[in-house]
């Protein structure tokens, strides 16, 4: 196909590719691969609000490319195809008796997209998705498809936990699963203060835990999520509780389209970055009417790991689709920074080379093995070069 136009979720976002493949096997897509000409870059749903899938040249969408292969009990671990929706694992995962250790609310992202950039949910004891990885198969530059694992290629699996679809293009993706579990959701309102200073203290005791600051109102919006054996009629009646399968309690109902920026902070410095973010959206932008979430991150030891080697905080700052956000999102970007904060590689934000390298250990460890993969950046789109000095 040749000349459709690509636009993210956002609107923020969009290209005119010269060619854009829809493989529907692995053989196509490695077929697809071998014939592009100029960058290549693969699209799962679109739903990254920075410019990682955009190219003026050839465009690789997943969006055919789903389905569970297979299920392995013993192991608990299941293979799937990279374009799968996060929200159809599901319902055939359970059936099989198990879950996913934890997800985001939102679950539209194609598997190896959310896999790409890092995307998390919320939980002091809980890492990325990208931690839940114990294998993937990679399409490279030259057509060769690699099984990466733990005992092959164990290097390329390390960096391609969070790869930004630098490194080749993902047609398979093994995650390490959870027996099937339920979860007890509940939500309620807090004061600032109040609720900050209880926040450390409650962390520890749902599995999950986040918080939506709402400017008009002035206070916390709570919900914490929590593994249970109870029947989901014993909170029949209870405003703001349910209970259900924990792939039906994730997700949450994000109807509008929007703009987002946000960092992972150290854990430490997550209160005190929420309260200079708050004062300053109270006194700088008071039409603002979006919240700012926060949610916790377990430290991991991914190389482009947003939580590389530090539990951490991510802060969110919102704005509707078509309003201005330019001045919003560069005010709360230096407010992130200021407390030693890393962008989430998926959302807004102005950072390249030399300002990232130097907040990741082992940028240089990612760096020499997308060299040796791809030497001639046939995965590299301007925007990634710079991203990545590469």
């Amino acid at each position: 196909m040749a000349g459709l136009e690509f636009e993210d979720f956002s609107g923020r976002v969009s290209c005119t590719p010269r060619h854009r493949h829809e493989p529907r096997d692995e053989a196509e897509l490695v077929r697809c691969v071998r014939e592009a000409r100029g960058c290549v870059r693969p699209v799962g749903s679109g739903h990254s609000g920075a410019p990682l899938c955009a190219t003026d040249d050839t465009q690789i969408s997943l969006e055919h490319f789903h389905g569970i292969e297979s299920v392995d009990p013993e192991s608990r671990c299941a293979w799937i195809r990279a374009g799968t929706p996060v929200h159809a694992l599901g319902a055939p995962l359970w059936e099989a008796g198990f879950s996913l250790r934890n997800q985001g609310d939102v679950d539209v992202q194609a598997l190896a997209g959310a896999i790409a950039t890092g995307t998390h949910g919320t939980g002091p004891a809980l890492g990325s998705m990208s931690t839940q990885v114990e294998g993937l198969r990679l399409v490279l530059a030259s057509g060769d498809v690699w099984t990466c694992t733990r005992a092959q290629h164990p290097d390329v699996l390390d960096a391609a936990r969070v790869n930004l679809g630098a490194l080749g293009v993902v047609s398979a993706l093994c995650l390490s699963l959870e027996p099937a579990y339920w979860l007890h959701e509940r939500e309620w309102k807090e004061d600032v203060e109040p609720g900050l200073e209880q926040l450390q203290a409650r962390a520890g005791a749902p599995r999950h835990l986040e918080f939506w600051w709402l400017p008009p109102l002035d206070a916390l919006y709570m919900k914490s999520l929590h593994p249970t054996d109870a029947e989901p009629e014993s909170v029949a009646g209870r405003r703001r509780e349910r209970i259900g399968r924990s792939f039906e309690v994730f997700p949450s109902v994000r109807a509008d389209p929007f703009y987002e920026i946000e960092y992972a902070v150290p854990e430490a410095a997550g209160p005190a970055c929420f309260r200079a973010l708050r004062a300053w959206l109270r006194q700088h932008h008071p039409d603002v009417t979006w919240p700012i979430e926060y949610r916790t991150l377990a430290a991991d030891d991914i190389p482009l790991g947003v939580a590389f080697e530090r539990p951490s905080v991510t802060l969110s700052v919102h704005q509707a689709r078509g309003l201005p956000y330019a001045k919003l999102f560069a005010d709360a970007e230096a407010i992130l920074r200021e407390h030693d904060g890393r962008p989430h590689w998926a959302k807004a934000h102005s950072l390249t080379a030399t300002e990232l390298a130097p907040l990741y250990p082992r940028w240089a460890d990612f760096a020499r093995v997308r060299r040796e993969l791809d030497p001639h950046g046939r995965f590299l789109s301007p925007y990634l070069r710079e991203l990545l000095g590469a």
